[in-house]
Order: structure tokens, then C-alpha cells, then sequence
């Protein structure tokens, strides 16, 4: 069973070699790669109702392939009427296969389905050469049904990677297909 994700494959055939041509890396083992995807999703309606974190769990489960794990508060705070322990968020982290399993949907069926798409804004760049965007509605991938989804939330996707600058960062994303805004500079 040697199955490869094409997005990994893209990696090693067509992004090591034009990012080393753009970079003038010496080795292939320089230019930056993609390390993990964090998904993250707060449910601030789950402190009053539990049912919605365990559809949460269910539909972030569904949309990466992995398990969602429920995040709890760390801390005490009255003014959202929150307490220590209880669940407020869902996310889940992918590596390896599934990660270029889930950025290969993401830029090629769910990121085309959000209305009026005009591209991501580059302003999700940390400086470390990792990237953070949101995603306004869980709807637009595929593995949710439209019909059966109680109330849309968004999530926050972060991906981690090698790269040392926003630039590196930029370019490798770019080449695995990134929609980023034109910008006029």
C-alpha cells in the first residue's frame, strides 16, 4: 500500500525546485515545508449548551478525517458567565498524510465555495513563516451537510512550517495553490 497524497508529491516534484531556484537554497533540505495545520473552532454556546460542542466535535471530525478534541476554559471569568473546566471550543491538529489530504480539499473544493471569494488576505502572515486565516462558514466543505447544520460558525486555520520568513512562508504556500489576493503594490 504505497499511497502518497498529491499534495506531498507536488512537494518533492514541483515546489522543492522552484523554491530553491527562487532562494538559492544549496540543499533541498532548506527550503521550508509544511509541519502541521491546526483547525480551531470556538463555540462560546457551549457554555449553555452541550449538545452544540458534541455537533461541533461532530462536524470538525467530518471536515479533517482526524478525532476533534474539546478545549475547555482554563480560567474563571463572569462577565461571559464562564467557569473553570467547561467546554468552549473544538480543534484538532494534522501531520503528514492527512494534512496534505486536508490542504489539498481546502484549496481545491472548499476555499472556490466561499461566496464572493476574491482570494485569502496576506495579512495572516506571524513573522515566524506561519500563516493563520478564518474561515467564515463550515458549510463551504463538502463533508457538511447544509440541510442538518443547526447554526454556522467559522474557524480559524492555522498552518505551521519551516520557513524562517513571511516571504518563504508566502512562496510555499503560493506554490501549493494558495489563492492569495492580488494586491497592486
Amino acid at each position: 500500500m504505497d499511497y502518497s497524497p498529491r499534495l506531498r508529491d507536488k512537494y518533492f516534484t514541483e515546489v522543492i525546485p522552484a523554491l530553491k531556484e527562487q532562494f538559492s537554497y544549496k540543499s533541498s533540505m532548506e527550503v521550508p515545508r509544511i509541519v502541521k495545520i491546526a483547525l480551531n473552532q470556538g463555540l462560546g454556546e457551549g457554555v449553555t449548551d452541550k449538545k452544540r460542542v458534541d455537533i461541533g466535535v461532530d462536524e470538525m471530525t467530518s471536515i479533517a478525517g482526524q478525532k476533534a478534541v474539546i478545549t475547555r476554559s482554563k480560567r474563571d471569568i463572569s462577565n461571559f458567565k464562564l467557569r473553570k473546566g467547561v467546554p468552549i471550543g473544538v480543534r484538532v491538529t494534522l501531520r503528514r498524510n492527512t494534512m496534505y489530504e486536508f490542504l489539498d480539499r481546502l484549496v481545491s473544493v472548499s476555499i472556490p465555495r466561499v461566496r464572493d471569494f476574491r482570494g485569502i488576505s496576506e495579512k495572516g502572515f506571524d513573522g515566524r513563516g506561519n500563516f493563520t486565516f478564518g474561515v467564515g462558514e463550515q458549510i463551504i466543505f463538502p463533508e457538511i451537510d447544509i440541510d442538518k447544520v443547526a447554526k454556522i460558525n467559522g474557524m480559524n486555520v492555522t498552518i505551521v512550517t519551516t520557513a524562517k520568513t513571511d516571504k518563504e512562508c508566502y512562496a510555499l504556500l503560493k506554490e501549493f495553490g494558495f489563492p492569495f489576493k492580488n494586491i497592486k503594490k
